[in-house]
């Protein structure tokens, strides 16, 4: 059982990275579109669908939702913070609250 849980994990990192890299293809398309961020935007996808399938095969569709959500949250946020887009004192606190509520609902 441990083996499957440790399989689900890396899965649900993978849907997220996925959606996380997506959204930094579009965050660079934003500037202007290129051959790069049009190639993260599908990898991204494409990487994520495929994780997510096969996730939702071992696990109900509200616990995999948070959990994939949670964990590109803190891609995507981690990406902002690196190019100098960080978050006010609400929106953190407004952060917290949601991780907190995640915790809770899965538990």
């Amino acid at each position: 059982m441990e083996l499957l849980d440790a399989r689900l994990g890396i899965l649900a990192l993978l849907a997220a990275t996925g959606y996380g890299v997506a959204t930094i293809g579009m965050k660079l398309a934003s500037d202007g579109w290129s051959a790069g961020a049009m190639g993260l935007i599908m990898i991204g996808f494409v990487a994520a669908t495929q994780a997510e399938i096969i996730l939702m095969r071992s696990m109900t569709l509200s616990v995999l939702y948070f959990m994939i959500i949670a964990l590109e949250t803190l891609i995507v946020l981690s990406f902002a913070f690196s190019i100098g887009e960080g978050l006010t004192a609400r929106e953190s606190v407004g952060g917290v609250l949601i991780l907190a509520g995640l915790l809770i609902v899965s538990h």
